[in-house]
């Protein structure tokens, strides 16, 4: 075993506050002012710190695109989905006569609070659209096949 090496004395003056700041720290931790101030020094003298904070902001950054990647999938899958029901719905439905077209305006308001009904209980209870297509849809060939379908209709 080596021999424990002797710590080398040191004198530094310190402001009033921080002295303060010091002596306050170190009776919260139940520890000596030696101990405190050198774990201060060592982290401020450590190089690595930079290191381990721009890693920590990488890391944290990294997690952030990946969010803003899947929310930007998730706008472009319901933004295609209104387009497609959209031009769906327009093909498929003919204009109605005079006559009818007032009596579908008079029921448009009930149904359309049977539709945000309906959808708070979809968004309430799930699985949400988002989670049932998965992640490298259009990366395969069944979406370029959906898309030209849709493009037809």
């Amino acid at each position: 075993m080596s021999a424990r090496k002797k710590k080398v004395q040191l004198s530094a003056y310190l402001d009033p506050e921080v002295m303060a700041s010091l002596v306050d720290y170190a009776a919260r931790r139940d520890q000596s002012l030696s101990l405190i101030t050198e774990a201060a020094l060592v982290s401020f003298l450590s190089p690595d710190t930079a290191e381990r904070r721009e890693a920590v902001l990488a890391k944290r950054l990294d997690q952030l695109d990946r969010r803003m990647t899947r929310l930007e999938r998730d706008v472009g899958i319901a933004v295609e989905t209104l387009a497609v029901f959209i031009r769906f719905w327009l093909v498929t439905t003919p204009a109605l006569p005079e006559p009818a077209a007032q009596a579908a305006r008079a029921k448009a308001g009930e149904r359309y609070d049977t539709f945000v009904t309906t959808l708070g209980r979809r968004l309430a209870k799930g699985p949400k659209l988002r989670q049932e297509i998965s992640e490298d849809i259009g990366d395969s060939s069944e979406a370029s096949a959906f898309q030209s379908d849709a493009e037809e209709n």
